[in-house]
């Protein structure tokens, strides 16, 4: 096929093609492998194979951008990020390489994903660490990458402080004795900090 046009957007490292048939699409170099992208010219003549590439290079970039919309709401992992689009019913091949350029670019990061997930969570919830370290890794998260973010959170945030009052919300739901014990586990908190923050703590006297 033969190239109509070819020009550098305004997104960084992005182009806008177009051959002389179809609608035109976007690619960068990222997604190429044996063309190289400011060699394309107006009138240039490509092989299937090479057309193919071209196109595949396009629908990866309709991936990023697309994913692009969900980073500029918020932080995503990967693994959550890779859902929603595979939900859009974009091929899992470009989401692939989407992911991979945007985890390259540092545009999409777990561990900045773990702690502004971390920080949003301790809003409206009271957790230890096992719920903590559980929540990030069922959400796609390692376990290296969460370890790390939960020791970060607990470095700026006293647990023994958020286990007590964990402990007051449950005491004022009506929890006690075992039942109260079980809840606090479930929470995350280690059964030592529990009957700890039960000492200290005058509801339980």
């Amino acid at each position: 096929m033969i190239i109509k046009s070819v020009a550098e957007t305004s997104y960084s490292g992005m182009f806008k093609i177009a051959f002389t048939e179809g609608a035109p699409f976007f690619i960068r170099q990222e997604y190429l492998n044996t063309i190289q992208v400011y060699d394309i010219l107006p009138e240039n003549e490509y092989s299937e194979e090479q057309t193919n590439e071209l196109l595949d290079a396009g629908l990866a970039s309709a991936v990023e951008l697309k994913a692009v919309e969900y980073l500029a709401r918020a932080e995503q992992s990967r693994f959550g990020l890779t859902r929603k689009l595979i939900e859009k019913k974009y091929d899992k091949k470009y989401v692939q390489m989407a992911m991979d350029f945007l985890e390259n670019k540092n545009y999409l990061s777990d561990e900045r994903f773990s702690r502004a997930w971390l920080h949003g969570r301790r809003i409206n919830h009271y957790e230890g660490r096992t719920r903590l370290l559980a929540e990030l890794q069922s959400r796609g998260i390692s376990k290296e990458v969460s370890v790390c973010a939960v020791d970060e959170f607990f470095s700026e945030n006293c647990e023994t402080e958020i286990c007590a009052k964990a402990y007051e919300r449950f005491i004022k739901r009506g929890k006690e004795g075992e039942k109260l014990i079980a809840a606090m586990m479930q929470s995350g908190f280690s059964y030592k900090m529990i009957r700890e923050v039960q000492e200290s703590n005058p509801s339980s006297k």
